[in-house]
């Protein structure tokens, strides 16, 4: 054979070339298997670079929301509007339905040039909605029926994307010719606000920062596991290439010029992916959060740096992989058992990393400072640790295990033999699960500041109706309509107006004594003051009990016997001209208010129906707080439709005990929505991992059933050499997740520690490698055939 047609001390960059492009044909033209084994690494390369495309993606994502959102809102003034001929009235009609939020605006113009939403060519007519496709297609389904009542107007057009925050959004603007600044509306004079944001809470950017880490560490495994798919085939194609005549050095650039093919061929298929999945983007919602295609824009540099990282990242990692393979002319050494893995030089990463995280400082408050290259190199280099820690930790285990059943002794003996192997395919979950606890121990920790306890007892009402009108007569039609509407078994309805005292303002007086009055019946009394028996026409003066009012500021007004003037009063003290004067009787009794199911403690004068005539008041506000039967079907929906039928403009609202910060919901919202994402790639990388080495096994596993060996047992020793190093890789995330959770914890100052917050992620790992692993048996089947052993 002349030696002339090899060359083995090449280098420099035509060298490098020539061993690049020598790996290249090897990919290309290695028949089947070399085909199927290139496939592969792009199917892994490419899934991991889908995900990086999409998380480049999410600051578009999010500006463009953020934008239509800002640009769709009314805008605000400091002062009251004078009509004109470009201005128009408004008000809000937000409801939900089915949990669903739906957005609406009445609108009324004020002139020919009136504004119009974005989005929307004219403004509809009295009667008239222009509607999101979205809620279009919501109101045609069958089981809408409900909002179909709720929205009795006619289809008069469609808002398009730019009046949208994003495809499934449910919003529509209704005309009106009523509507006024005096029935419930607000003058505008256009639509958009300013896109000034809220500074981010230093807590929350910084387990922004972590959750970045956590969630694109394991695309980053998975890229690195990929580009080594088919490793032992090609050490043995290196080694016939070392027999004729190529030095060692030759060989590895030539393992990295195929390498590197797999990961520029996994570029293209994480892009071609990645331009088919946002196509389908309209049509995909995950918590409540989707985006038009257009919006899925990754950025630029990111891209750019996703382009040279991957294919770079793939030669680096196969020159690191061929450093403790030795091979030869005749062989490869690695076929023999290897040496013991060193723990010394894996100990210091996470120490180091827990090391920059507690140099950022503590965070929280408003001195407190975030440096993002701390706290992302430390959580990186934490979770890297654990990541260098399993493949000791499964050939310190396995090392020490003797005998038992055939099929563990077949897991067994392969794991000793190509631990490395099988960590690699579970080292992502382990990194996933891991950072995951640590983040969801901080998010157990710090959620108490992000809520606030609103006082409102949601098992005595479920839902608070306010009506925009102060008719009195519109008021009382309330109470009967909700009384009568189904699902509905109780109403607490209130009249709220003021009184006076009558007469001038006195001398030392800085105003005239007033108090508030509240007009209900027995049972809803009741429910806002102590007041024992009670009959219609009783009336009651009402202390309040908290302690904040003075009972002589309200008896200057409201005591038995007295008269009151039910007449409005300004600030500055003079006597309305013409008075509603009513005498409170003489056994009006004195009782302490108690808090309503809103939280809200009234006090005051309290009469029933009988006693005092509703005509009297001036300005009556009406209100009620709905009891909802839970075992109706439907019944809220029922509740806000009677609401709706009332008055369009009524507001509705669900008593809720807390209430959660705006910025926390939103983080939290797009950290599930990350993790969702995140989770689907790290099930689709592990099938692919685990088909990949089924593949590069088939001849064994076609020798062991021409033997005789039962396909079962090794089906279960597939089970086996999996389950030994997810349980390991399960620990290590335990003890690296509470670790890293800890270092969280105080930098942002806290000390509570929920368990709870540990076992649910790593039983959501393990069921994840459960049913990965049962998705591979079918193919597992098929290669157990005694035709693998054909050769070509």
């Amino acid at each position: 054979m002349s030696t002339g047609t090899t060359t083995t001390t090449g280098g420099g960059p035509r060298g490098w070339a020539r061993d690049l492009g020598l790996g290249v044909r090897f990919a290309v033209g290695g028949g089947r298997e070399g085909w199927i084994r290139t496939l592969l690494t792009a199917l892994g390369v490419g899934l991991g670079v889908t995900l990086l495309l999409a998380a480049s993606s999410l600051p578009a994502i999010q500006a463009h929301r953020a934008e239509r959102r800002l640009a769709a809102a009314v805008t605000s003034s400091d002062r009251a509007l004078p009509p004109t001929e470009a201005t128009l009235v408004a008000a809000d009609l937000r409801t939900l339905f089915r949990g669903r939020p739906l957005t609406g605006l009445m609108l009324r113009p004020d002139g020919p040039k009136a504004p119009t939403p974005p989005g929307v060519d004219a403004l509809p007519k009295p009667g008239e909605m222009v509607l999101s496709p979205a809620l279009r297609e919501l109101l045609a389904d069958p089981g809408s029926a409900l909002l179909r009542e709720r929205l009795p107007y006619k289809d008069a057009g469609t808002i398009g994307p730019a009046g949208l925050i994003g495809p499934d959004d449910l919003t529509y603007y209704l005309g009106s010719a009523t509507l006024t600044p005096d029935t419930g509306g607000h003058r505008v004079a256009g639509f958009g606000l300013p896109g000034k944001s809220e500074p981010l809470d230093p807590v929350l950017l910084a387990l922004i920062i972590v959750a970045c880490v956590v969630l694109l560490m394991p695309v980053a495994i998975f890229i690195a596991t990929a580009v080594r798919f088919g490793g032992e085939r090609r050490d043995r194609r290196l080694a016939a290439l070392r027999l004729i005549g190529a030095d060692a050095r030759m060989t590895r650039r030539t393992a990295a010029g195929e390498a590197l093919f797999g990961a520029l061929l996994g570029l293209l298929v994480g892009a071609a992916l990645f331009l088919a999945g946002r196509q389908l983007a309209a049509g995909i919602t995950f918590w409540n959060v989707n985006a038009f295609p257009s919006d899925v824009t990754p950025h630029p540099l990111l891209t750019a740096l996703i382009v040279c990282a991957v294919p770079l990242s793939a030669v680096v990692v196969t020159l690191l992989a061929l450093r403790r393979v030795s091979i030869e002319p005749l062989g490869v050494a690695r076929s023999t058992r290897s040496r013991r893995r060193r723990l010394w030089w894996r100990l210091p990463f996470p120490p180091a990393g827990l090391a920059l995280v507690f140099a950022n400082g503590r965070v929280g408050g408003g001195s407190s400072t975030v440096n993002p290259y701390l706290i992302a190199g430390g959580a990186t280099l934490f979770l890297l640790g654990v990541t260098l820690l399993l493949p000791w930790a499964v050939d310190a285990a396995v090392a020490r295990f003797r005998g038992g059943p055939v099929p563990w002794q077949l897991a067994v003996r392969r794991l000793q033999l190509s631990g490395g192997t099988a960590a690699r395919a579970v080292s992502g979950i382990t990194v996933a699960v891991a950072g995951a606890i640590a983040l969801q121990l901080l998010f157990s920790a710090i959620q108490s500041d992000f809520m606030k306890v609103t006082g409102q007892d949601a098992k005595r009402a479920q839902l608070q109706v306010s009506l925009p009108t102060h008719d009195i007569g519109t008021i009382r039609k309330m109470t009967a309509e909700f009384r009568r509407t189904p699902g509905v078994r109780g109403v607490i309805a209130i009249i709220d107006a003021s009184a006076n005292r009558p007469g001038p303002l006195r001398k030392g007086e800085p105003f005239i004594p007033s108090t508030s009055v509240t007009v209900g019946d027995c049972a809803t009394l009741s429910e806002l003051a102590r007041t024992g028996p009670c009959k219609d026409g009783d009336v009651f003066i009402v202390r309040d009990h908290t302690g904040q009012v003075e009972d002589s500021y309200i008896g200057k007004t409201a005591r038995p016997g007295a008269t009151v003037d039910f007449a409005w009063s300004d600030r500055a003290g003079q006597t309305p001209p013409r008075p509603r004067l009513w005498t409170l009787p003489e056994n009006a009794r004195t009782v302490e208010s108690r808090p309503d199911p809103m939280g809200v403690s009234s006090f005051g004068i309290f009469a029933t129906p009988g006693a005092l005539d509703g005509r009297l008041l001036d300005d009556p506000q009406g209100r009620a707080m709905i009891k909802i039967d839970p075992h109706f079907p439907d019944a809220v929906e029922h509740a806000r439709n009677t609401a709706a039928r009332i008055n369009p403009l009524t507001s509705v609202h669900a008593l809720q005990n807390v209430e959660r910060d705006n910025q926390y919901t939103s983080v939290r919202t797009g950290l599930l929505v990350a993790a969702t994402a995140t989770l689907v790639l790290i099930a689709a990388s592990m099938l692919v991992t685990m088909l990949e080495q089924l593949r590069e096994r088939r001849r064994l596993l076609s020798v062991l059933v021409a033997f005789g060996t039962r396909r079962a047992t090794l089906a279960w020793s597939v089970l086996w050499q999996t389950a030994v190093p997810v349980t390991l890789g399960l620990g290590l995330a335990v003890a690296g997740g509470i670790g890293l959770g800890l270092a969280l914890l105080r930098m942002a100052g806290k000390t509570g520690f929920a368990w709870s917050a540990v076992w649910p992620l790593t039983a959501a790992g393990g069921a994840l490698v459960l049913v990965v692993t049962l998705l591979s048996l079918p193919p597992l089947w098929r290669m157990m055939r005694p035709d693998g052993l054909r050769t070509e």
